[in-house]
């Protein structure tokens, strides 16, 4: 049987966490994890958390420099499940939504697009504008899901990682992929409503 293979790309956008939780969440399943880094995500790497680039490529099977087009996810000859963008920056779905291919990171979002595989964004923005809302829409039609980190309060979650957590395990449940026990509406006891 041939090897599984998954894209993770992140983006500059607020939320590095969500592209490293990912990558946590992917170790140890039978994948081979792809990572393409924006070099906006780079510096929001260093803003707002206390990892090391190093650390984070060190999580992924194999890194993608985000300069070179000729990389294998480049091409839709290299099979894969398809593609996570976690944090997706508001520049990156405008480039994927025009099918702008001006970095690694946009090219694998169009390669996936047009092989008709899974391309999951986890966009990050707010309030949103026409211009981003159009965009979503052109996404959404070539096939791609739009899918915003947002909280799913009914698991009472205690910590930002456990909402964190919730989000991107949810956003890899689009690609058949279990990839942890989570909180799921009916499989516990709610309070009861008054």
């Amino acid at each position: 049987m041939a090897t599984q293979r998954i894209i993770v790309g992140i983006s500059g956008a607020s939320g590095f966490q969500y592209g490293v939780k990912a990558l946590q969440l992917l170790q140890g399943k039978s994948l081979e994890v792809h990572l393409v880094i924006s070099k906006g995500a780079e510096n929001t790497c260093e803003l707002e958390t206390d990892y090391s680039l190093t650390e984070v490529m060190a999580m992924a099977d194999v890194v993608h420099n985000i300069g070179n087009l000729g990389a294998s996810i480049s091409s839709g000859s290299f099979k894969t499940l398809g593609m996570l963008v976690a944090p997706c920056s508001m520049r990156s779905l405008a480039s994927i939504a025009s099918s702008l291919t001006d970095n690694l990171l946009t090219r694998a979002a169009d390669v996936v697009l047009k092989e008709r595989r899974r391309l999951v964004l986890m966009v990050r923005e707010t309030p949103l504008h026409l211009g981003h809302v159009q965009n979503m829409e052109r996404v959404t039609m070539m096939g791609g899901i739009l899918f915003p980190p947002v909280p799913a309060l009914y698991q009472r979650p205690q910590t930002v990682d456990d909402i964190i957590t919730h989000s991107v395990a949810r956003a890899l449940d689009l690609f058949g992929l279990d990839v942890r026990a989570i909180p799921r509406w009916g499989d516990y006891n709610l309070p009861a409503q008054q």
